[in-house]
This record gives structure tokens, C-alpha cells and sequence, in this order.
């Protein structure tokens, strides 16, 4: 999985959850040759891996031994981690086309890794005890409809979708929308709490925290839901409540395309050319879990736009981990954090090969970037679930 021996990255991917699938066990060899996962040698992997174009090398017992015992040496920055079952994985997405696509579930169908769509019904009636994985498609859980109001408040799918939207609110008992998505999103914090692990980009990720942090408080402006917001509402925000932000001011205009202070997008002053971040190095033995989710074949990742670009460093729990940061101006990109017995991941920006990404544009074809860093990240955390569970060291 190093930058210059494997031509398919992201289909590698694939092929080990395949072999999961197949219930053998894998190891993922951390900071080995770019993160590189040790297969059982069959007939049938070969000619999969043949048929996907994925690279791969045929190595004797004794060649085994001998990475294996180096990478169990005190003296490298590596881990032998062992892979055990293949998760269930779904995807938190409204079951139609939207005028925009999803990184994940691009790469998801690229990889050819199996996945189920979810929504609001199945959420609310507690199915998410069903899968392992789950991923926050670009929702806005705080009822404002993406805060697309000022560009598209006449544009036929945003009519649509409005309409859609209401429409299962009252089919599930709501009275707004945004009392429902209050609801679902206190669901996936019980799931996480409970062990499950949630992955979220873009505006999944702030809208997701202000709905908890505004459990009670009606932050929606009367086009939305019907009436004004709660007066002084600013002050009511608990931010006890959050996965991973904090002393976050929210937008108060629906004019204004965006949620909070959170995100960077509109302070950020960097041009697309010199516009990476770095990923952070951990210590493979005894941080296993940020090490198996920034592995790649490079430290420097080309940053890409959304919603939600970037988080605010000063506005990121002391708790949550920033596993990737553009050092400019300080952003976090990339941050992971723990909640009760479960995880989550959240990756600031759209798409990772389409640096600005608008409604409307067309989808990524990921065949023309099947080595791409930034949906490697996407990948780390699919099969993170996977991961045997051992003992934390003391």
C-alpha cells in the first residue's frame, strides 16, 4: 500500500473486507510499506485481486516472519493489527437522488464494499443496533435544510425535498422537522454512547453537534419550521451536550450560508494550490486506533471545500483528537474522538478530488483517482470496526 507499488489503493480496500467476508481473519500491518493489510495466499484472492487491479505481492512463510518480527520490534513505529469480521455498514442518507453526491458512498460502491441506506423511520425505531459502521450522509440535523434558503429557496428540489422532509416529520408524529432530526440525532448519540462507531462529513458534523447542544432550544427561523427562533436562544446552548465542539456562536440569518462559528470556510485565506493539511503521526503500538485511521502512502493530503471545510482549533473539545491539520492558519481537518463505549470520526470538507464542489456539478470519477489520499481516510474508518479488540495498556 506504499506510494509506488499499488495501482488501486482504494479497491484494496475492498478486497479485504471481501476476504473478511469470507471469515478469515486479516492483518493490517500499521506504518508498514504505507499501511499494507497481510492476506491469506489462496487461488481465489489472487484472481480477485487480478480481476479488481489490485496490486499485490506472494510472500514466502519465511519473508512473512521476518516483517512480522521487524514490525514487532520495540525500536519501529509499527503494529501488526489483526482484522476478524467484516461490519455491517450503513449509510444515514434520504432514500432519493439528491442534486448532490456523497464521498462515502462513492467510495463505498468504488471498493465494492456492501452497504444498506438508512433513514429517519429506520433510526427512530431503533435499527441502528444492526450495523457497526454508520455514516452520516450530508445531512443538517438542526431543521434549516442545508441553510440553503437565500440560493435555492426557488430552486424546484429544494421545494421538493422541503416538502419531502415535512411530509415524514408528521408520517413520524413531529410537528417540525426540526423537532424530528432533534431526535434522530439524539438516536445516533445513543447508538455511538452504546459502542457503535459513526463517521460524518461536511455538514454532518457541526449540524449534527448544534441539534445536541440545541436539544431544547428552537434555533430555526420561521421559514424553516412555521414560527420565529427562542429568544436570546444563544445563551440556552448546552455544550455539554456535543461530540466534539465547544463555545461555538451560531448564525442567527438564514441569509447566511452557514451554521456557526465551527467552520473555516469563509476565514480561511489560502489559495487551492498550496491548500494540504498533514496528517499527525501516533505511535502504532501504543495508539493504535489514530494510527490505523491516518494510514496512507503520504502525510500530505490535498484539502478540498464544503459546507463545513475545516474546524476552528480553538472551538474543538480539549478531549476530541485532531488527527489531521492544515498548518497555515491551524484548522483541523480531520478529528476523532471517544463517546461512551463508542467512537466517531469527523472530516472536514465535500468530496477529496473535487476541491470545490457545487450543487449540480457532476459526480467524481473515482477510476481517475484510484490512489487518492483523501478517500483513503474514508477507507481507514470502514474497516476500523474490523479491528480485534484487546485490552488498553496501562
Amino acid at each position: 500500500m506504499d506510494v509506488e507499488n499499488q495501482e488501486e489503493h482504494l479497491k484494496a480496500y475492498g478486497i479485504t473486507y471481501w476476504v473478511l467476508e469470507k471469515q478469515q481473519k486479516v492483518k493490517w500491518l500499521l506504518n508498514y510499506r504505507g499501511g499494507s493489510f497481510l492476506i491469506p495466499d489462496t487461488e481465489e484472492v489472487r484472481k480477485e485481486c487480478q480481476i479488481r487491479g489490485v496490486s499485490f505481492e506472494i510472500l514466502s512463510n519465511s519473508k512473512t516472519e521476518e516483517i512480522l518480527t521487524l514490525i514487532g520490534s520495540p525500536s519501529q513505529n509499527m503494529e501488526a493489527v489483526v482484522l476478524e469480521k467484516a461490519p455491517k455498514i450503513a449509510v444515514y442518507s434520504p432514500k432519493g437522488n439528491q442534486p448532490w453526491d456523497d464521498a462515502v458512498t462513492m467510495v463505498l460502491t468504488y471498493a465494492e464494499i456492501p452497504y444498506t441506506v438508512i433513514y429517519d423511520e429506520e433510526v427512530l425505531s431503533d435499527q441502528l443496533i444492526l450495523y457497526d459502521w454508520l455514516h452520516l450522509h450530508h445531512e443538517d440535523f438542526t431543521g434549516q435544510y442545508g441553510k440553503f434558503y437565500r440560493a435555492y429557496r426557488s430552486a424546484p428540489w429544494y421545494i421538493e425535498n422541503k416538502k419531502n422532509a415535512e411530509a415524514l416529520a408528521t408520517k413520524l408524529g413531529y410537528d417540525k422537522v426540526s423537532e424530528s432530526k432533534r431526535d434522530v440525532a439524539l438516536k445516533i448519540r445513543n447508538y455511538v454512547v452504546g459502542g457503535g462507531f459513526m463517521f460524518a462529513m461536511c455538514s454532518a458534523t457541526d449540524s449534527f453537534d448544534i441539534a445536541l447542544a440545541a436539544e431544547d432550544v428552537d434555533i430555526c427561523e420561521t421559514m424553516f419550521d412555521g414560527d420565529p427562533s427562542e429568544s436570546g436562544y444563544q445563551s440556552k446552548i448546552n455544550y455539554n451536550n456535543t461530540f466534539a465542539f465547544t463555545d461555538f456562536i451560531l448564525e442567527r440569518s438564514p441569509m447566511v450560508y452557514e451554521f456557526s462559528s465551527i467552520d473555516m470556510t469563509s476565514k480561511r485565506k489560502i489559495l487551492k494550490e498550496t491548500d494540504y493539511f498533514t496528517l499527525m503521526d501516533f505511535s502504532a503500538k501504543w495508539d493504535p486506533i489514530p494510527t490505523m485511521l491516518v494510514q496512507n502512502h503520504t502525510a500530505l493530503v490535498k484539502g478540498f471545500m464544503g459546507q463545513t471545510t475545516s474546524y476552528a482549533r480553538e472551538q474543538v473539545k480539549a478531549s476530541v483528537l485532531v488527527m489531521g491539520e492544515q498548518k497555515t492558519n491551524g484548522e483541523a481537518r480531520y478529528i476523532h474522538g471517544i463517546k461512551g463505549k463508542g467512537f466517531f470520526t469527523f472530516y472536514g470538507g465535500h468530496d477529496p478530488e473535487d476541491y470545490q464542489h457545487r450543487v449540480g456539478d457532476a459526480k467524481t470519477e473515482l477510476v481517475l483517482h484510484p490512489n487518492s489520499p483523501g478517500y483513503r481516510l474514508i477507507l481507514n474508518n470502514v474497516l476500523f470496526p474490523a479491528a480485534k479488540k484487546k485490552k488498553q495498556k496501562t
